[in-house]
């Protein structure tokens, strides 16, 4: 099969925010060249070096770039575009971004495509993706793997590609947690941005009633239905293409939303629109570093924040309107 290798020229700080969303459309398996990683090997008095390869050191003096894979098919086109359509509106710094327009923080975001083939590395990133337990009870099985079922446990079966998330990473982990801390039997569910389905399939697995997994990408909608279907829930979540801030007539108990900081503030105000009493909103996809800008949008409009869950340098919230007691 024929892959495209996609390169983003970008900044130090621009990694982070390029990195989170690309996690709304499922990809989270991303390399970064970046100049201050050979500083940083360089600089280790405890190497004595006597020869420096010259590709490191052009390395070292040049911008930094973000590179990661898709398949060359029509799928992959359409992820492709979602990709260009996510570096436009970065880079005319669109209003859902709090960013200064007199300066270009994230560089020039210039994308880059080769084509390559999959001869020897096409199945070579399965080797490092393996059933991994995230909760008490949920586990996330490749369907490639066996894994031997223990009491309790609630497995997840997902096939990927090379596209799309895993599932592992620890803002969608976090968000795992809290489900099934926050979930009770028969609650109703809703997942804003569900990306590849695995919060719904999750949802499903501990016993939600009904289900209704959202996105704005069509391919999100279309791998998300394709791996509720491998699960065996395609008769019980609803998957619809659509955005929840321009309308959205269902109410749910519990309502996800693993995107970035900013999508997540933006979001706070709409919500609450769609909870029932008692609702919980789980978000993730926040950087620790904005965590207070988040907080601070929930306590604005309304909300009480129940919990908050750090992993390396992201961050996951429960919150319930303080007005659904």
């Amino acid at each position: 099969m024929e892959y495209m290798e996609i390169k983003i020229i970008t900044t130090e700080e621009g990694c982070d925010i390029i990195s989170a969303n690309l996690l709304d459309v499922g990809i989270d398996s991303v390399v970064i060249n970046s100049k201050n990683n050979i500083n940083d090997l360089l600089d280790r008095k405890e190497y004595m070096w006597n020869y420096i390869d010259q590709k490191i050191l052009d390395i070292k003096d040049s911008s930094i770039s973000m590179s990661f894979y898709i398949e060359k098919n029509e799928k992959g086109n359409k992820l492709l575009e979602s990709v260009k359509n996510i570096m436009d509106k970065l880079r005319t710094k669109d209003e859902e971004y709090f960013f200064n327009p007199d300066e270009k923080i994230l560089g020039d975001l210039t994308i880059s495509i080769k084509e390559v083939s999959d001869e020897d590395w096409k199945d070579k990133w399965k080797e490092y993706f393996k059933p991994l337990k995230i909760t008490d009870h949920l586990v996330i099985k490749p369907s490639w793997e066996k894994y031997d079922k223990k009491k309790d446990e609630m497995i997840i079966e997902i096939d990927p590609g090379m596209a799309f998330g895993t599932g592992t990473h620890e803002t969608t982990s976090m968000v795992l947690k809290l489900i099934e801390k926050y979930l009770d039997k028969g609650n109703s569910f809703i997942d804003v941005g569900c990306g590849s389905g695995i919060l719904s399939i999750a949802a499903a697995l501990l016993g939600a009633g009904e289900i209704r997994a959202v996105d704005i990408d069509p391919i999100a909608c279309e791998v998300s239905r394709d791996n509720i279907k491998i699960n065996g829930f395609d008769n019980k979540i609803d998957v619809e293409c659509l955005d929840l801030t321009e309308g959205f007539s269902y109410k749910a108990d519990v309502i996800v939303a693993n995107l970035i900081a900013e999508l997540v503030v933006y979001l706070s105000a709409y919500v609450m629109e769609n909870m029932n009493d008692n609702g919980i909103f789980i978000s993730s996809g926040i950087l620790t570093e904005k965590k207070e800008m988040v907080t601070e949008a929930l306590y604005t409009n309304g909300y009480e924040v129940l919990e908050t869950m750090t992993d390396g340098e992201w961050c996951a919230i429960a919150a319930k309107h303080k007005g659904k007691k």
